[in-house]
């Protein structure tokens, strides 16, 4: 499902901490004996976001003439700010890891992340478009790119680009969840369910691809392995609108009253949980 409050789509781009051969150099050189800021810009402290901007802030500071690593210095940066819900102050970096290096694909598919958090869809997709002219095989940008296609509800531009997204990088069970999404909406279902059940397989603790599959489920009718499904991604996120939504649906066509409390709960969480579903026919 599609709606921020009710799914939680996570892919962050390359939220991950980047250690490219010129930042490896400079640590090498610095020789620090603890986390030099250069692991700490390349994110080594996961305690919060704030040792990484300080480590990149030192970085950008003392490196003000070599732009390939204050292009990595910026793009880590705004990936910290991301995290942090600063999204302008993020997409201000990344802006100037692009103008120090035009070449470098990973800060435009990141601005286009802190754009897609922001709401601004046309805008995310410019820049993934940008990332993957750079560079064809970047895997995430297509994923990202296709998370936006399925929020604008264009399923087919969303499913060419989830095929890309796997071709390339085939072991995210993220992606594999997403795409089982997409099917089950355009009643794809046996691919769907084959989709789901890879997602899964690589990631059996995540409740998005349990709930994914409950959906497809719902959408076949087997209302006993749709709330199984559902009973599994409350197990795990016992808040997932979805989930809640769509094991008191499945009771309800069962006959079983208790599905209210369900809808109720999940209205609760997402007041268009309802107007959602409705939109994938589930009325």
């Amino acid at each position: 499902m599609s709606g921020d409050a009710s799914r939680r789509i996570a892919r962050g781009g390359a939220a991950s901490a980047l250690l490219l051969m010129s930042l490896t150099t400079w640590a090498a050189a610095q020789a620090p004996p603890k986390l030099s800021n250069v692991d700490l810009c390349n994110g080594r402290n996961r305690s919060s976001p704030m040792p990484q901007i300080a480590g990149c802030t030192a970085i950008i500071k003392s490196e003000a003439n070599n732009a390939k690593v204050l292009a990595i210095a910026y793009n880590n940066r705004g990936n910290a700010f991301t995290g942090l819900g600063e999204y302008e102050l993020a997409i201000r970096d990344y802006d100037q890891s692009i103008k120090n290096n035009p070449n470098y694909a990973k800060p435009f598919n990141n601005r286009g992340v802190a754009y897609r958090k922001k709401g601004e869809y046309d805008r995310a997709i410019q820049d993934f478009d940008a990332a993957l002219a750079i560079d064809p095989n970047y895997a995430d940008a297509f994923a990202n790119r296709a998370e936006i296609y399925l929020k604008k509800g264009d399923y087919s531009h969303a499913l060419k680009d989830f095929d890309e997204a796997i071709r390339l990088q085939p072991n995210v069970g993220l992606v594999w969840n997403e795409r089982c999404w997409a099917r089950a909406v355009t009643g794809d279902l046996q691919a769907a369910m084959a989709d789901c059940n890879e997602a899964i397989r690589l990631e059996p603790k995540a409740a998005d691809t349990f709930d994914s599959r409950g959906f497809t489920y719902l959408k076949s009718a087997q209302w006993e392995s749709a709330i199984a499904d559902y009973n599994s991604a409350l197990q795990l996120e016992p808040k997932l609108a979805s989930a809640l939504y769509g094991r008191g649906f499945a009771k309800l066509k069962k006959g079983d009253r208790s599905g209210n409390a369900d809808i109720a709960a999940a209205k609760s969480v997402d007041k268009n949980i309802a107007t959602e579903f409705a939109g994938y026919g589930l009325k």
